[in-house]
């Protein structure tokens, strides 16, 4: 894909104690993946999101998967849809349309996964956009990195703390 699209990046590496193929069926599931966006917290200003899912459930190349709430009472919506999808290996999904987010606009997200033995190695990563205009552009530019730096190392801690104490 066109590098120039999604100039900025961030991405969390960390290595779990689950073989490949436990470990991507444990990410495959998009609510479970994107949990920490359901919880109350300090980076989503205390609001959650919710995530929806079409009959594919975000586990197939063009499903379609929207995240929405409403976070210090503006409505925000996203769509996304999977690109991507070599299990075990790594999945990739991209935003349709223009996103209605506060601090990042539209975004290419993933992760990819090294078998390693019992263990692998997981990298999440986020290429993303700032918001193109008005104050989202400006919260962009003061928390857009923070954001993304949370979300992809929410995404890789979720993951090595759902096999912590399991025999991979």
């Amino acid at each position: 894909m066109d590098g120039d699209r999604y100039p900025l990046h961030h991405r969390s590496e960390v290595d779990v104690d689950a073989n490949a193929q436990r470990l991507f069926a444990h990410l495959d599931d998009h609510r479970r993946l994107a949990g920490h966006m359901e919880k109350p917290s300090m980076m989503m200003a205390g609001a959650t999101m919710r995530v929806e899912t079409d009959v594919l459930q975000g586990q197939a190349v063009g499903s379609v998967i929207r995240v929405i709430g409403r976070v210090l009472g503006m409505n925000l919506v996203v769509e996304e849809v999977v690109t991507e999808r070599v299990p075990p290996l790594r999945k990739t999904w991209e935003t349709r349309g223009e996103p209605r987010l506060l601090v990042i606009g539209s975004y290419r997200m993933g992760f990819t996964i090294s078998p390693e033995g019992d263990r692998s190695r997981l990298t999440v990563f986020i290429d993303y956009q700032l918001p193109p205009r008005g104050v989202a552009h400006g919260l962009g530019l003061l928390f857009g990195r923070a954001y993304a730096a949370w979300c992809t190392r929410r995404m890789a801690a979720d993951a090595t703390t759902a096999f912590t104490g399991i025999a991979a």
